[in-house]
């Protein structure tokens, strides 16, 4: 019970921090940004909302202004479900993309990060 309350409160205090300390979105033209928000259509994060892994890749994407679509992969079945059955595992971050008629489902916070950066941040 009392690892749970920590548990719990650390997690509370991780998303306090991250909301203090949240980071400005990246500013492009309209064109550039129109090119990004098609592009982050293909995306989908599954994560854990006070998971200090999420909340670095969630603050990546706010930084490069990228709106990816989020699940909830602790509170919602269907979304845990669905990173078990398609993704192998569950584990998040975990980054689903969707090209070329191809699903990848991309684990580690660190590789998700550089995919990121390496795909959006120059755009």
């Amino acid at each position: 019970m009392f690892i749970k309350a920590l548990r719990v409160g650390l997690g509370q205090l991780i998303i306090a921090g991250d909301f203090i300390t949240r980071p400005g979105k990246k500013q492009r033209p309209a064109a550039a940004q129109a090119q990004v928000d098609q592009a982050a259509k293909s995306l989908t994060l599954y994560q854990f909302h006070a998971c200090p892994f999420c909340v670095k890749t969630r603050r990546t994407l706010r930084r490069l202004n990228v709106p990816v679509v989020l699940r909830d992969a602790k509170n919602n079945e269907q979304d845990r479900q669905t990173l078990l059955e398609q993704g192998g595992k569950i584990k998040v971050p975990c980054l689903r993309i969707e090209e070329d008629g191809k699903t990848t489902w991309m684990y580690e916070s660190k590789v998700i990060i550089d995919y990121l950066n390496q795909r959006f941040a120059n755009v």
